[in-house]
């Protein structure tokens, strides 16, 4: 891509924080469209995806990395690696912490990574949720998660409400080398239509059954198919891991699976900008979370 002007900055943003601290919708909001699920249970994000925010002044790109947890699973110990091998090649680190709350044990898991990583990464902190706290608070707050990041600049925002985002923004460029960009205009992820149909499916479902389903659940995309005019027909595989959780997620006469299906095909109509037939099923794939064959099938990276 062409550039009018030598000042035009391009580089790699690691977004990282631990689980459901907003990090997807900061990168939805950043790029003013859904391209990251975003859901109140945590643990959304399981595979980092790009976000390709194409300015005048230069291309951010935001890379979006699972929350880091204690994993209890070889699936958490491969998102735990995903956040990881992001930091090597990333100019900003990024890191997203709650900050109506006060600094949690996995948030030092934080800076402990960010220390190990010996990255190149420019530290900027993010007190997300920053219009949950009090004016008199937010300080004492910013000074706490500071002094786990020391090195780190600090700027309060709220993704959800988009306060702060412009300034953040600026702060992210200044850090950004001279350079063409990485992607065309226009393109806003690296992911698939198809990879993003399956986050969105798993995205409504977590909405849907809040609690009744622990988050051992994964979507297979089994078939997408374009049909001109008619848009696309998908099909789909909702996986759990106990028998126990398949009628829950099938609901009454089917009628939880149709709810799931309904709220995901709006998602991924208004993502891909025409109509989805959407037939999704449920299937029960026992332990797949500690199963490395299994989680290799579904795309999630082996143990090194």
């Amino acid at each position: 891509m062409e550039n009018a002007e030598n000042s035009y900055k391009a580089g790699f943003v690691a977004v990282l924080g631990r689980p459901n601290v907003g990090k997807s919708t900061l990168i939805n909001a950043m790029l003013g469209q859904k391209v990251a699920a975003v859901s109140p249970r945590p643990q959304t994000t399981r595979k980092r995806q790009m976000g390709i925010l194409s300015l005048p002044a230069g291309q951010v790109v935001f890379i979006d990395t699972p929350g880091v947890h204690k994993p209890h699973h070889k699936l958490g110990e491969s998102m735990n690696r995903e956040a990881a091998s992001t930091l090597q090649e990333a100019d900003v680190a990024l890191l997203i912490v709650d900050a109506s709350q006060a600094p949690h044990a996995e948030d030092q898991m934080l800076a402990d990574l960010l220390r190990r990583s010996n990255t190149r990464a420019a530290p900027i902190l993010a007190l997300n949720k920053a219009d949950l706290v009090s004016a008199e608070e937010l300080p004492a707050r910013s000074a706490a998660y500071q002094a786990l990041i020391p090195l780190a600049e600090v700027r309060p925002i709220s993704a959800l409400r988009n306060e702060g985002l412009d300034g953040l923004l600026e702060l992210i460029l200044s850090h950004l080398g001279q350079g063409e960009a990485y992607f065309p205009d226009g393109q806003v992820t690296d992911l698939y239509e198809r990879e993003i149909a399956a986050d969105l499916i798993r995205e409504a479902a977590l909405n849907i059954l809040r609690d009744e389903v622990p988050h051992g659940m994964a979507v297979r995309i089994d078939q997408f198919l374009e049909r001109g005019e008619e848009g696309a027909y998908i099909e789909a595989t909702l996986f759990v891991e106990k028998e126990s959780h398949k009628p829950i997620v099938i609901g009454q006469g089917g009628a939880m699976l149709k709810k799931i299906g309904s709220a995901a095909r709006k998602e991924i109509e208004t993502m891909s900008g025409r109509k989805v037939y959407l037939q999704l099923r449920v299937k029960v794939r026992k332990n797949w979370r500690d199963d490395e064959r299994v989680l290799r099938s579904f795309g999630f990276s082996s143990k090194e």
